[in-house]
């Protein structure tokens, strides 16, 4: 395919016409538009230059774009809606394009120039893409589309759902003890990436006994089955209903992290979840589940004054309603702070795994103290005191 082609094919692109909005391929194509010597050797450059900060292959690049592109074809087929024939043609027309790219070299640009100088070079793998599209096509379910291709963790930014670049990676092999509360969260997790009617959890208890990591942990570990997992902060519950109506229709399954957890009795927040836990028409998404952090069991804070008040008329009623909001979630996981025995049982473990070769009788005396002065026993305060050693 000669550079004229390649410029026409690319300007016509209409299923992934937003690629040319993309900064590698925005260039190319004002590379192959050039007429002045002058003009194509800037605009190589520059393409260059885009390329080896993406990763240097060129195919590759294409890859992560097309994987992460969310157009018309994908969002339909991922929906279970029908195709049309003219839709069908241009994604393949298209896809054989990209396969043309895979094998552009700079002595393509040089031949069409007819420029002996020096051009820089760049890397680039011949890649049949409409194999690899109809692959990730195939597997859309759990491979995903668009952001949720190639990212695992999400958070609220701007009113947009955007990925956490450096995710946490903790596994749920990292862990020692509360093995009964995290096959809880685990058997539930699994539930929704099967089907299967899947609770929204309350993890609750002492401070820095793991509920977090677990969340986070079991979404890692189900990753290849499709779980991703968006992280709310408590302010950003308004969000609630523009992220499930996001994810309605996507077929992965979505855990919607709301950590460390709590309201006063006026929080305005505390309608919209109540609403999403209960199931409103507006709010709820099949393919989601909210999994939700705090100290407090009944989530809402109270004082002395909110039962004793006598404000309101129907006082008993008011604070029901306040106290019940942790009753909304399906399943409650309890982590109770560790008694002695297993706090030491996470240390031995942690501080094996760490090379510690300090004598047990010692390790249990220093750990004890290193908890005594933290205030409290915990899985993290065992993590801080092997770190310590280090």
């Amino acid at each position: 395919m000669t550079v004229t082609e390649l410029k026409n094919r690319l300007s016509t692109l209409t299923v992934f016409r937003n690629l040319l909005k993309k900064d590698e391929l925005s260039v190319l194509l004002a590379l192959l538009k050039a007429e002045s010597t002058d003009e194509r050797l800037t605009l190589y450059g520059e393409f260059v230059s885009l390329l080896a900060k993406s990763g240097g292959v060129f195919s590759e690049v294409l890859k992560k774009l097309i994987t992460e592109d969310e157009n018309p074809y994908i969002k339909a087929v991922a929906s279970g809606k029908e195709v049309t024939k003219s839709l069908e043609v241009n994604l393949k027309e298209e896809l054989r394009l990209f396969t043309e790219l895979s094998v552009l070299t700079p002595d393509v640009f040089r031949e069409a120039w007819q420029y002996e100088g020096y051009l820089p070079s760049f890397d680039n793998e011949s890649t049949d893409f409409e194999g690899f599209y109809e692959s990730r096509i195939k597997n859309v379910a759990t491979l995903g589309y668009g952001i949720f291709a190639t990212h695992s963790m999400f958070r609220i930014e701007n009113n947009r759902i955007v990925p956490v670049e450096v995710a946490d990676s903790i596994s749920i092999d990292s862990f020692v003890g509360y093995e009964t509360e995290r096959k809880q969260v685990l058997e539930n997790t699994k539930a929704l990436t099967e089907g299967r009617p899947a609770q929204n959890v309350l993890l609750c208890g002492d401070a820095g006994t793991g509920k977090s990591s677990t969340v986070k942990a079991c979404a890692n570990f189900y990753r290849d089955r499709g779980v991703r997992l968006i992280e709310l902060r408590k302010d950003q519950l308004f969000a609630l209903s523009y992220v499930m109506g996001t994810i309605a229709e996507n077929p992965l399954k979505f855990i919607i992290f709301i950590d460390d957890l709590s309201f006063n009795k006026n929080d305005d927040c505390f309608s919209m979840l109540k609403a999403v836990l209960e199931g409103s028409a507006v709010s709820r998404s099949g393919n989601a589940v909210i999994y939700a952090t705090s100290n407090r069991r009944h989530i809402v804070k109270e004082s002395f004054a909110d039962r004793t008040g006598t404000d309101d008329v129907h006082r008993n009623d008011t604070m029901q309603e306040l106290l019940s909001l942790s009753d909304r979630f399906g399943l409650t996981v309890y982590f109770q702070k560790p008694n002695r025995g297993l706090y030491l049982d996470i240390v031995h473990e942690l501080a094996d795994r760490s090379g510690i070769t300090l004598e047990k009788s010692q390790l249990d005396v220093k750990a004890e103290a290193f908890a005594l002065a933290r205030g409290s026993r915990s899985p993290r305060a065992a993590e801080q005191f092997i770190k310590s050693l280090l």
